[in-house]
């Protein structure tokens, strides 16, 4: 990384796939890490960190994948996070192997109530563990990140000596992590201020930062980080992460696309220069963001900034009024640099197999052949209730096809009874693991409370319903329906996600969906993980 690259432009560092995942129910398998990934590099990030290496054997597989996958020559840097010690360092670089560009990422805390209440050791010992664990990084590999946990909270004098001592042993980027959501703005900027200022070889490092959403102000902490000197912003698609979430990618990028003309001085660059400051191709941004949310279960609110729902709606007449004569009247930025668009597809009932396949590929979905002849079909179904698809009914289809959960449970036939002098009665069919085809029924409050007693007396696997979500993709009474659900089971969260033009059948293929991750999940054979040893971290 030239030195004209660390002044001038911001890095994109995303951790979807390591922080995001530790979000509650947003638990990934290794073949949708793949496809996240796989799109963040069509996002344009800089740096993915695919995983925490030694946290699980899924884990290590999923690092390795993506590297050998997406960390080709002309691809994103990947990373793997490890603690600073040596077993999670040599599993960090055994996975990374494959990648053309790797780096690993290790971390110790450096505030007192850590080292006090989870290290159990002093100053003097974490500055000597820091040091040795980065030079140890080095030796497998030249790009090397390493971050003091909670650094928000640690005293400033002693981070700065961490950081120097990192720096030192080999360190080419320090990030500076708000670990628990709890600095403001100003704090922050006089934060990484005062870093640049107090570490000697600071010069010799990119400066990151890394933050949580407690308190709802991880973005604009992370603005005025840039302008004290960061050049690299850690985030993930949707703010997902750890409870309130992490600074979301597609605010930041699109903050420092609308308002470049008020960063450009920050980074040494015209007001009036029009040059992007971030790798982002913006136009992937909606994209990722759908495809983030249908994977991980995660629900994008409607009033969410850039990719929700509401984001370009106008309902107020004065701003209907205004928007109609000059969009810029009350829109910052046009819904098409973030890649929503309304286009219809002149695709229907007779159109082939290839015309459908190259749609696809326009609006960035590579599907196998397995995965395009399953939603081909799900297409002429559609296409055959609907007179009009829009691209966004596409994604729909193909999302859904893209999701790799396994289909040990396949639903088979679903139908209902219900009305206001009726009591909601539905009957099920599914086909199980072992092939056998299974009917039963049940009574319920509602058509779908009734589906899914029907389908848990067939598949017996006790569970609690935590969430249960219906969104439109489209308008109009023929719109496609996107259910998520959430289930627990023994303190785990399991996701499901299903798409379809009736609401009912859709509720069901969500729940057998998120029934065959709580199934797969408890037959799995896992690496054995001393849990006192372990634990995710949350830097």
């Amino acid at each position: 990384m030239n030195k004209q690259t660390e002044t001038d432009r911001i890095i994109i560092f995303d951790t979807t796939l390591r922080d995001g995942e530790q979000c509650p129910g947003a638990t990934l398998n290794v073949d949708e890490k793949l496809i996240i990934a796989r799109q963040l590099a069509r996002l344009g990030v800089d740096v993915i960190e695919a995983g925490f290496a030694i946290a699980s054997s899924g884990d290590f597989e999923a690092v390795q994948k993506i590297a050998q996958n997406v960390g080709t020559e002309d691809g994103p840097i990947v990373c793997s996070l490890a603690r600073a010690i040596k077993k999670d360092i040599e599993a960090a670089a055994e996975a990374l192997k494959p990648a053309a560009r790797a780096r690993i990422h290790t971390f110790i805390s450096t505030s007192d109530i850590h080292l006090e209440y989870q290290l159990k050791k002093t100053r003097a010992e974490v500055l000597a563990i820091a040091e040795e664990m980065v030079a140890y990084a080095k030796s497998f590999m030249e790009d090397v990140e390493f971050s003091p946990m909670d650094a928000v909270r640690s005293e400033p004098g002693y981070l700065y000596q961490v950081l120097e001592r990192a720096i030192a042993a080999g360190a080419t980027t320090i990030n500076i992590p708000d670990t628990v959501g709890y600095t403001t703005p100003e704090e922050f900027g006089a934060l990484i201020r005062g870093i640049k200022e107090n570490v000697p070889n600071i010069d010799k490092a990119i400066i990151s930062v890394h933050g949580h959403n407690d308190l709802g102000l991880a973005v604009a902490n992370f603005l005025e980080a840039v302008k004290n000197g960061a050049r690299q912003l850690e985030c993930t698609i949707n703010g997902i992460g750890e409870r309130a979430g992490n600074a979301a990618l597609e605010e930041l990028v699109m903050a420092l696309h609308v308002r470049r003309n008020y960063f450009n001085p920050y980074l040494g660059r015209p007001a009036d220069s029009e040059e992007a400051l971030t790798n982002i191709d913006t136009q992937q941004i909606y994209k990722t963001s759908r495809l983030v949310s249908n994977l991980t279960g995660m629900l994008v609110q409607p009033n969410k900034a850039i990719v929700g729902a509401n984001a370009f709606s106008h309902e107020s007449g004065i701003h209907q009024d205004g928007v109609l004569k000059h969009k810029l009247t009350y829109e910052i930025m046009d819904a098409q640099s973030i890649g929503l668009t309304n286009n219809q597809i002149v695709l229907g009932k007779h159109s082939g197999r290839n015309a459908f396949r190259t749609r696809l590929k326009e609006l960035g979905f590579e599907l196998s052949e397995t995965e395009l002849n399953k939603a081909f079909v799900k297409f002429k179904e559609l296409a055959d209730k609907k007179k009009e698809i829009t691209d966004w009914d596409l994604e729909a289809i193909a999302n859904d096809e893209i999701q790799h959960t396994p289909e040990l449970f396949r639903l088979e036939f679903v139908q209902v009874t219900c009305g206001n002098n009726a009591r909601p009665t539905a009957t099920v069919v599914l086909r199980t693991p072992n092939g056998e085809e299974l009917t039963d029924a049940a009574i319920g409050t509602g058509p779908v409370d009734a589906v899914y007693r029907a389908i848990n007396r067939v598949v017996n696997l006790p569970n609690q319903l935590i969430e249960f979500s219906v969104q439109s993709v489209t308008a109009g009474i023929d719109a496609i329906g996107e259910v998520t659900i959430r289930l627990r089971h023994n303190e785990q969260v399991y996701s499901g996600h299903a798409a379809n033009t009736d609401i009912i059948v859709a509720s069901a293929q969500a729940y057998v969906n998120a029934l065959n991750r709580l199934y797969t999940a408890k037959h799995k054979e896992k690496a054995s993980v001393n849990s006192s040893e372990l634990t995710l971290p949350k830097v």
